[in-house]
């Protein structure tokens, strides 16, 4: 990926397998997915391939031109799958879907209102192969928070010292308490005052991360990936959240400063959140324990 304007006409120069499987699910947003696709298009290592997987009502986000021209973008760098998944069965459902369509050793969860900075891809990647724990993640940051600096919140950031260690993540334990860190755009302060240069990351301890998440595959199938899909009703939240905290407690995750994804900050297509995945999923284990 990441080939320049000369490079487009001629027979994309595609490695025998991607690196990296980027992942889409989108609804009803072609303004916001064009935005995400044009981020990747600027992406220039390691070798990926995108898959997007798009529900909405009408016709499919990549027949407006905007989100069109990005996939003639991606396509004349590399492969691009585009999937009609109908009908809606939920978010985690629509997770699994794209997760089985994934064959390289990682794959990224991009939310269809994230944009990426350059490099961004790489850092993932190489955090994720350094660190050895089951997912790396950006927060996306709100940058119409710039002005808005809020040290009680990201008082709770603690970067990792040595290796990335499993944790048990649950409502009122501390860790949970994280949370906050990923408000507004307190990573983006918190980079400043750690006054990272150009190619530095660190490791830092998280609750959770939403809408940009790279997972070692291999190791997300096997702490069930999204398969708890069946047992939620199909308008639900926070099954993202389900997966990492079932993937931290085998494996370990982390998130990486600088962040290098940008919420576009557009209004949320998840309007019924009276059902949490972990209300009605970690539940059901608790009480199927022995």
């Amino acid at each position: 990926m990441g080939k320049t304007s000369e490079q487009w006409a001629r027979q994309p120069d595609r490695p025998d397998k991607a690196a990296v499987d980027v992942l889409v699910p989108t609804c009803n947003r072609p303004a916001e997915l064009a935005v995400t696709l044009a981020g990747l298009a600027a992406q220039q290592e390691p070798a990926f391939a995108v898959v997007v997987s798009d529900q909405s009502a009408g016709q499919p986000a990549w027949d407006h031109p905007a989100p069109a021209a990005m996939v003639r973008v991606l396509e004349a760098q590399g492969p691009v799958t585009l999937l009609r998944h109908l009908p809606r069965r939920g978010l985690a459902e629509h997770r699994q879907f794209l997760l089985d369509q994934s064959t390289a050793e990682q794959c990224l969860f991009l939310d269809d209102d994230v944009w990426l900075e350059p490099g961004a891809l790489e850092r993932l990647s190489q955090a994720l192969a350094e660190l050895q724990c089951g997912f790396v993640g950006m927060a996306p940051q709100g940058l119409s928070f710039l002005d808005d600096r809020r040290p009680e919140q990201t008082a709770a950031f603690s970067a990792w010292e040595g290796p990335v260690a499993p944790e048990r993540i649950r409502p009122g334990s501390p860790e949970f308490e994280r949370w906050p860190l990923h408000n507004a755009a307190n990573l983006s302060h918190l980079s400043a005052e750690l006054a990272l240069q150009p190619g530095d990351w660190v490791p830092y301890r998280v609750a959770w991360l939403g809408g940009c998440v790279l997972y070692r595959r291999e190791a997300l199938n096997d702490a069930g990936g999204f398969r708890f899909w069946t047992s939620l009703p199909a308008d639900h939240a926070g099954e993202d959240v389900v997966a990492q905290w079932q993937v931290m407690e085998r494996y370990g995750g982390a998130g990486i400063l600088p962040s290098g994804a940008v919420h576009l900050e557009a209004p949320t297509t998840v309007t019924d959140r009276r059902v949490e995945a972990h209300d009605v999923v970690l539940r059901q284990d608790s009480a199927e324990a022995p």
